[in-house]
């Protein structure tokens, strides 16, 4: 057995809801146990929750939507012409006590970014560089929701079919060992639209961070080399 959140929208600020959900689990790398997995995760769900429409969003997922909607596959392309995957985008924003942001993992695939040893060389993480503005740690998963759904917002195709689900999972996401989860992200993309202000909370970093988590002045404009994904 194992036990995994699943995240629902909400009407409410922080814009989801998070249910742990116990469930079978099933071993190994092969890609069919994962299926396994997540099939035995949505059914345990569905038990308690039968009205609900719950997505797998992972390069994991049996759904083609949920498999486009992974950190690792959404792509960001910039007004440059160039391309790159959320995760680079998050990985090489991150600035340690000893170094970055390694914006050159920009150039990398999404595993690469994230298997970079410099992510794990250079000292604590201190902050998030992006945009010319610097995000700060707290609250924790703000920078990459940020991200995520500013990305998202960009791929209306894939935005537009997310709407018909109201539940998220990543099966891959252990909330013992990691902090952000695009299923979260998703859930929060989700409610946001569904309450009619996603606009306005997406006009700029501060009114995203006010509305979805309550707080105001988490960025700070910073007088760094110009680096946003989205120009």
């Amino acid at each position: 057995m194992a036990t995994r959140p699943v995240f629902m929208i909400s009407d409410a600020v922080p814009y989801y809801v998070e249910k742990m959900i116990d469930f079978q689990f099933y071993s190994g790398f092969a890609e069919i146990q994962k299926k396994k997995t997540i099939r035995s995760l949505h059914e345990a769900f569905d038990k308690d929750n039968p009205n609900r429409s719950i997505l797998e969003i992972s390069s994991k997922s049996e759904l083609e939507l949920g498999v486009k909607l992974s950190a690792f596959n959404l792509i960001i392309h910039t007004k440059n012409n160039k391309r790159y995957s959320v995760e680079s985008a998050f990985q090489a924003s991150k600035v340690f006590e000893n170094g970055g942001p390694y914006k050159d993992l920009l150039d990398k695939t999404s595993k690469e970014a994230k298997q970079d040893p410099r992510l794990k060389n250079s000292g604590k993480l201190k902050c998030f560089e992006f945009g010319g503005s610097r995000f700060e740690l707290v609250p924790k998963t703000s920078f990459y929701d940020w991200v995520y759904i500013n990305t998202l917002h960009l791929h209306p195709d894939l935005a537009d079919k997310l709407m018909e689900y109201d539940s998220f999972t990543d099966i891959v996401f252990n909330p013992d060992k990691s902090v952000n989860c695009q299923a979260r992200a998703a859930a929060i993309y989700v409610s946001l639209r569904k309450e009619g202000i996603l606009e306005i909370t997406l006009k700029d970093k501060n009114a995203f961070l006010e509305t979805v988590y309550g707080e105001i002045n988490i960025c700070t404009d910073i007088n760094v080399e110009q680096f946003s994904v989205f120009d």
